[in-house]
């Protein structure tokens, strides 16, 4: 897996890279320290996964990853930083960041990587508590007028809950391949771009 590495504090930056590096699996292709550079490295490498601090000088990390995106809609990149905002953790979200995890969870950071790479969104502990508070839903959601199943209201919902598509499959007596045809369907009818925005949308419009 090749990643690039975004912090403005160089010696953070290098331990991350020894961290990583020592597993064998993540190369960290390319380093930066603004988002700025984390633009231009994207454009460059295109890394697998782009890990990536949010307080920086001049373009922070959420408007360098709004840019990325927006080019790049299949980008994949996780926040790490030791700043647990409610501001940036619900900015980080609705733009399709597939994790927002802190530093001080340093044995986290690789196998946050691998599952980012699987295709899951990853929220630390310490983030993922915070998520009730911070996202308040805003009324009654009209499934039939979206053309919405039970069964996919069923699965949004265990989405929302932070399931991967195999512990859905299990829980559902579905094979992997349906759950992820499901999801599909449901990204399509609601227009939104990855199971982390479906989550969003399930907190902010469908939970009581």
């Amino acid at each position: 897996m090749d990643i690039a590495v975004i912090d403005d504090d160089s010696l953070v930056a290098l331990s991350l890279r020894t961290i990583l590096e020592s597993t064998g699996q993540i190369n960290v292709a390319a380093m930066g320290s603004s988002g700025s550079e984390a633009v231009e490295i994207y454009r460059k490498h295109r890394p697998d996964v782009m890990l990536m601090d949010i307080r920086m000088e001049g373009m922070n990390g959420i408007e360098a990853g709004e840019q990325i995106l927006r080019e790049f809609p299949d980008a994949r990149i996780l926040y790490l930083t030791t700043f647990s905002d409610d501001e940036y953790i619900v900015k980080a979200m609705l733009m399709g960041a597939k994790g927002y995890i802190l530093k001080q969870d340093f044995d986290g950071i690789a196998p946050a990587l691998e599952a980012v790479m699987g295709g899951q969104s990853v929220f630390g502990s310490a983030v993922a508590n915070k998520l009730p508070e911070l996202i308040k839903p805003k009324g009654d959601f009209d499934f039939a007028a979206h053309g919405i199943s039970a069964k996919e209201r069923e699965i949004m919902e265990l989405v929302a809950e932070g399931l991967s598509n195999k512990e859905i499959s299990g829980k559902l007596f579905l094979g992997e391949g349906t759950v992820r045809n499901y999801i599909s369907s449901l990204l399509d009818k609601l227009q939104l771009r990855d199971r982390t925005q479906l989550a969003v949308f399930y907190y902010t419009r469908v939970k009581a």
